[in-house]
């Protein structure tokens, strides 16, 4: 069986995700996943599509995963995932759409304006 990568997106994280049978192990950038997202709400968000679909432990992830912070990551590797498990088994889409796990969130961080002090807001306006 040739590996299908799973692209997940998520601020200006992008997230490669590649399944295979196993025993549930979950590899991020070569490193353990616990030491790559110490944070227990990262971990828990990474294995919430899993649980949905109750097939915890039956798949290794191995991610790539680059850009953003450990937020926007992580949510990117869960796009990926069950972007992942929809392609193995049609059957798990009703389940993930509902928690809401297939939906690519699209806000990105507004850009800084000239003569602002950042995005929205503006220097001090002095009257005199």
């Amino acid at each position: 069986m040739t590996d299908q990568i799973f692209v997940g997106r998520r601020k200006t994280s992008v997230a490669r995700v590649i399944l295979r049978s196993g025993n549930g192990k979950i590899t991020v950038n070569g490193n353990e996943f616990e030491k790559a997202f110490p944070q227990l709400l990262s971990r828990e968000d990474i294995t919430n599509p899993f649980k949905v679909t109750n097939t915890a432990g039956q798949f290794d992830v191995f991610v790539n995963v680059n850009g953003g912070g450990t937020t926007g990551q992580a949510q990117a590797i869960r796009l990926g995932i069950a972007r992942g498990l929809i392609s193995l088994n049609p059957e798990y889409r009703p389940a993930l759409k509902a928690e809401g796990f297939l939906t690519r969130d699209p806000r990105m961080v507004e850009r800084k304006k000239y003569g602002q002090a950042k995005a929205r807001k503006r220097f001090q306006f002095s009257k005199r």
